[in-house]
Formats: structure tokens, sequence, C-alpha cells
């Protein structure tokens, strides 16, 4: 299975590739200006995290909507990547009334197949000032926090995922199993 994670200046960008390496996954890390024509034959698709504010910007967010318009394989957006996910399919993304930082509790409201076989509930790791306040139409929302009502998302048409969550940092329980279960996703639509 062939995965890019598009690089949108994440600190914990090298930790995604790292446990999807670890998953035995063919995995690259890419400029987020990369040519769609250049992954257009991969399994799946990253949207890596950002520095602070840059999934608001669309200058610095390079080519990924030209991924969200014409990819056919899944993709699944963490933190920056969730909240570009929303803005670019007409959902909002703002300053968060509560910004999260460190461990809080993740609740499941559709396991969906991205959290399929996980708890109800469970510890991720968080680092956002901005969030998704609402999302675009044809969306629904799989999970939330205390303090952030759309900590997870999915295009019903599509198989974009979104998580402003980091599921690659240790300290987030079942993260492995998140990307597991992505990348199972991209197994099941690579077979259709």
């Amino acid at each position: 299975m062939k995965l890019y994670i598009i690089d949108n200046g994440g600190q914990w960008t090298h930790r995604e590739y790292r446990v999807l390496r670890d998953l035995d996954v063919d995995v690259k890390i890419i400029p987020n200006d990369t040519p769609f024509r250049e992954i257009e034959k991969c399994d799946g698709l990253v949207l890596s995290g950002g520095a602070p504010r840059v999934g608001l910007d669309t200058r610095k967010m390079g080519r990924n909507a030209e991924y969200l318009d014409k990819a056919e394989f899944p993709i699944l957006g963490i933190c920056a990547g969730h909240q570009f996910i929303a803005i670019h399919f007409g959902g909002e993304t703002m300053k968060a009334k509560v910004p999260e930082f460190g461990r809080a509790t993740l609740f499941v409201d559709d396991r969906d197949e991205l959290f399929r076989s996980l708890p109800e509930s469970f510890s991720v790791w968080l680092s956002h000032n901005d969030e998704v306040v609402s999302i675009p139409e044809g969306f629904k929302i799989l999970a939330h926090s205390k303090n952030c009502r759309i900590q997870s998302m999915k295009r019903l048409e599509r198989p974009y995922y979104g998580v402003q969550f980091h599921p690659e940092v240790e300290h987030t329980e079942h993260g492995v199993e998140v990307f597991r279960n992505f990348l199972k996703v991209c197994e099941d639509h690579r077979g259709d």
C-alpha cells in the first residue's frame, strides 16, 4: 500500500510517518506544493497538521484544495488538515473558545470505519488554538471532547476524514488503531 503525507509544517509530521512505516506502509512525506499528478496513483493521503492558524490560511496550505477536489482515494486530515477540509467544503473554522493543549477525553459519537472496535471514550493529545465549529453539508460528526464539539468528522460522499486530535503521538490512546482503521478504509477502497 502506498500513502503520502502532505507536509503542512506540523510539529509531529515525522511521527505520522513513523507510525505508518511501523505498520508496514510504503509511506513518504512530500511538500504541500506537490502537483496532484505526482501523487494520483497512491492508495491514500494524510494531510498533516501545521503551524498555528495555518489551517485557516489557504495560501499556506499549498495544493491541499487540489488534492481534495481531485482525489478518488481516502484522505485523513489531522489538526490543520482537518480544519482545512472543513473550510474547503463550506464548513467553518475559527478561534476556539477554549484552546486545547495536552490530554483530553475523546467521546466517540459514531464509530463509522475510523473508530471501528475502539472504546466509546479514550484519552487523546491535543494542540490547537482553532477548531471546526460547523461541518460542511454532506459531512457527519464522528467524535467530540468536552471543549470541542467536532473532534472528528467524515465526508459522506467520499472517504475523507478529519481529526482535531493527534493520533500519531504516543500520549493518544488507540492512535495506532485509528491509523490502522484508516489503512483498512484505503485497502477496502482499493478493492472496490
